[in-house]
C-alpha cells in the first residue's frame, strides 16, 4: 500500500472526519438519540391504545369504523436523527464567517478559503460521494455567488 502524503491526508481528512453541528454538545447525543427516538413511539402508542379502548365490550360495527377512522386520521409522529457534516464544509463555514463578522481580515479570510477549497472542490460538492444529499444542497447555499471565495 502506497504511503500518504501530509496533503493527501488533510484531504482525506477534510472529506471523510465529520463534526457534530447540531447546536448541542456532542456528548450529548447519546442520551438524546435514544430519547428522541423513544418518544414519537411511545406517544404513536399512546394514541393507539387510547383509540382502541374505545373498542372493549360487545363487538359494533359502527365503533369499529370510528376507531379506524381516527387511527388513521392522524399522521403518526416520527423523529430522524440529524447527521454530522463533513469537517471540511464545518471549516469553510467557520471561515465564512469570520470573514462576514470582520473577525479576521478579508484578505486572510480569502486566502484560508481559497487553502481549504484547494484540498477539496467546494464549489462542486456532488463530486463527493461521502456528501449526503441535503448536504450538497447546504455546502452550494451558503457559498456565495458572486464571489469564487464566499468573502464579502
Amino acid at each position: 500500500m502506497k504511503r500518504k502524503t501530509p496533503q493527501e491526508k488533510k484531504r482525506l481528512s477534510y472529506v471523510k472526519d465529520h463534526r457534530n453541528n447540531y447546536g448541542e454538545n456532542d456528548k450529548s447525543s447519546r442520551k438524546n438519540i435514544r430519547r428522541n427516538k423513544r418518544f414519537p413511539n411511545s406517544a404513536n402508542r399512546r394514541h393507539a391504545q387510547t383509540a382502541l379502548t374505545a373498542l372493549l365490550g360487545a363487538p359494533d360495527d359502527v365503533r369499529a369504523d370510528a376507531v379506524e377512522e381516527r387511527m388513521n386520521g392522524r399522521r403518526p409522529k416520527s423523529w430522524q436523527k440529524f447527521p454530522d457534516a463533513p469537517l471540511g464544509a464545518i471549516v469553510d463555514g467557520a471561515l465564512q464567517h469570520r470573514s462576514k463578522t470582520g473577525t479576521t481580515g478579508a484578505e486572510r479570510a480569502a486566502a484560508r478559503l481559497r487553502s481549504v477549497r484547494r484540498r477539496f472542490d467546494w464549489m462542486a460538492p456532488s463530486d463527493n460521494p461521502l456528501l449526503p444529499p441535503f448536504m450538497v444542497r447546504r455546502v452550494r447555499s451558503t457559498l456565495a455567488e458572486d464571489d469564487e471565495t464566499g468573502c464579502v
